[in-house]
Formats: C-alpha cells, sequence, structure tokens
C-alpha cells in the first residue's frame, strides 16, 4: 500500500510538471496600433504550439477603431450629427476594450501563470491596476515585446515594473546588438554580436541599467554612429516573487516571421529564427521553465 502511494504521488507530481503554463496575451491599444500585431499573435500561438511548455489565450482588439494606425480621430469641421456619432462610437468602444479586459481582473488572471502585452499602447482601461502588480509580484510572469514600453505613460508604476518607458524612436536602421548574457535562454541561441538588417529601435527614459539584467544592448546610438554609449535593446528582472522579460524587438512583421516568401523581405529568415528563438527564451524564463 505504502510503494503504491509513493508510486502515485510521483506519477502525479510528473503529470503537474508536464502539464503546460498558461499564458494571457494582450494585443489592445488606445493608441498606435501596430500593423504587426496580427504576425505577433501569430508567432506567439505557434511557439506555443511547437515547444509544447505553454498555452496561450487572447485578449484582443473588440471592433469600432481602425486596424492600424492611432484610434480615428474627429475632423476639426465635422457637423453636429458627425460629433454625436462620433461620442456615441467612442463610448461604445471603450465598453467594448473593457469588457475585453476584464480578463485581467484579479479573479481570472488566477487561471494564468502569466501575461504578455504584445504591442500594447496607450492607457489600457484595466479593472485593477495595482491587482495587477501585486498578481505579477506574487510570483507570475510578464513579458513585454516591442511597445509594451509605450503603454501607461501616466502610470509610474508599470514603467518601474517594466523596467524602462518608451521615450522616442528614429528611422528604421541597421541594428548590432551585443549579447550581454549568453546564459540566459533569451539570449543562448543569439551569437555575441546579433546583427538585424532594418528594425524600428526605441530609446527610453525611466531606465536604470542597475535595476536590470541587461540581454541585449547597443553601444553605440542607433542613428548616430559616431556617438558611443548604453543603448538597450532587451532586459530581464525580477518584480518581488516575479519575473519580468522585455524586448523593445518586434516591429518588422520580417523579424517577427520566419516565412521566406513574406513581401518585401529586408531581415533574412534567420534573423527571424533567431528573434524567435529570443522570445521563446524570454518566455521560458520568465514561467520559471528555464534558468
Amino acid at each position: 500500500m505504502k510503494k503504491l502511494f509513493i508510486l502515485t504521488l510521483i506519477a502525479l507530481t510528473v503529470a503537474a510538471q508536464a502539464e503546460p503554463k498558461k499564458l494571457l496575451v494582450v494585443t489592445t491599444t488606445t493608441g498606435f496600433r501596430h500593423a504587426s500585431i496580427p504576425t505577433l499573435e501569430k508567432m506567439l500561438s505557434q511557439l506555443a504550439a511547437s515547444s509544447g511548455e505553454f498555452t496561450v489565450d487572447f485578449v484582443q482588439q473588440p471592433p469600432g477603431h481602425a486596424p492600424t494606425g492611432f484610434p480615428a480621430k474627429l475632423k476639426a469641421d465635422a457637423s453636429d450629427e458627425q460629433k454625436a456619432a462620433f461620442a456615441t462610437n467612442e463610448v461604445a468602444f471603450n465598453e467594448k476594450l473593457k469588457a475585453v479586459l476584464q480578463k485581467l481582473s484579479p479573479e481570472n488572471l488566477k487561471n494564468y501563470d502569466g501575461v504578455v502585452f504584445a504591442s500594447t499602447t496607450g492607457d489600457l482601461p484595466i479593472p485593477d491596476q495595482q491587482g495587477f502588480l501585486d498578481w505579477i509580484k506574487a510570483g507570475h510572469a510578464f513579458i513585454g515585446i516591442h511597445a509594451a514600453a509605450d503603454t501607461f505613460h501616466g502610470w509610474p508604476e508599470y514603467a518601474q515594473m517594466l523596467g524602462g518607458e518608451f521615450q522616442h524612436h528614429g528611422p528604421q536602421v541597421s541594428v548590432v546588438c551585443l549579447n550581454q548574457d549568453p546564459k540566459n535562454p533569451a539570449t543562448a541561441a543569439l551569437p555575441p554580436v546579433w546583427t538585424i538588417a532594418q528594425e524600428e529601435i526605441y530609446q527610453f527614459k525611466n531606465y536604470d541599467p542597475a535595476k536590470v539584467h541587461d540581454l541585449l544592448i547597443m553601444d553605440k546610438h542607433p542613428e548616430h554612429k559616431d556617438q558611443p554609449g548604453h543603448f538597450a535593446v532587451s532586459w530581464c528582472k525580477d518584480y518581488g516573487a516575479g519575473k519580468v522579460f522585455y524586448t523593445s524587438l518586434g516591429h518588422r512583421e520580417d523579424v517577427i516571421d520566419a516565412d521566406p516568401g513574406l513581401k518585401d523581405r529586408k531581415n533574412s529568415v534567420e534573423i527571424s529564427k533567431a528573434y524567435q528563438a529570443h522570445v521563446l527564451g524570454g518566455i521560458e524564463w520568465a514561467l520559471g521553465l528555464k534558468n
């Protein structure tokens, strides 16, 4: 009987360890909406399926705003009728947005091991901001991709959790990333110097390299190659008992998608595969699947 109990306990432990983690992927926006968001969603679904380590559920944009670009704005010469219709549509959209973001309530987050903000922008009406941060601190994962740093500019605690805040970007350029930690899962598959042919590179405020663990940096300004310095690209950090991974890369579809037939490709398929390995490793690190 004792032997049977031990075997049963071992079997249950193995089953629990083998059960995939659960990620909630948020792609809603109230500011600029990246055209590459559907590509990010596809990539994350593929990484989940191919690794078998986690599953993904989505919090997606409700209908009501333009699919790309900034939210629609009222024209200066709009008629009273157009103003009224615009106001009605805004109220309806905001209510829909609040409804889908209820998935980020502390009660619903009990069903997940981590959250991904994939190019979110603007001030998202999540139901409980402090409850969301407390959930991460309690031992859960937060993964931020690209414009996750361009989200909640009026919420300093979010930038503190993330480790930095988007300030600006220049034109898309060739990027030379220096691998700061070849042992971290997010950068283990990357060479010591990783060159991306073309990408949009962020500059940050409220970023302190002493408060994060840098993974990828540039030692030259992305637009002014003669200007040396420390320019962050990707990092990770602890947040209470939780773990945070952020990469500013992921603007261009041909960075994200390894499809060789992708139209107007500037980056090689190898760069896209390396980017996918970068994101997968970051997810694995944040979820505690790999150290």
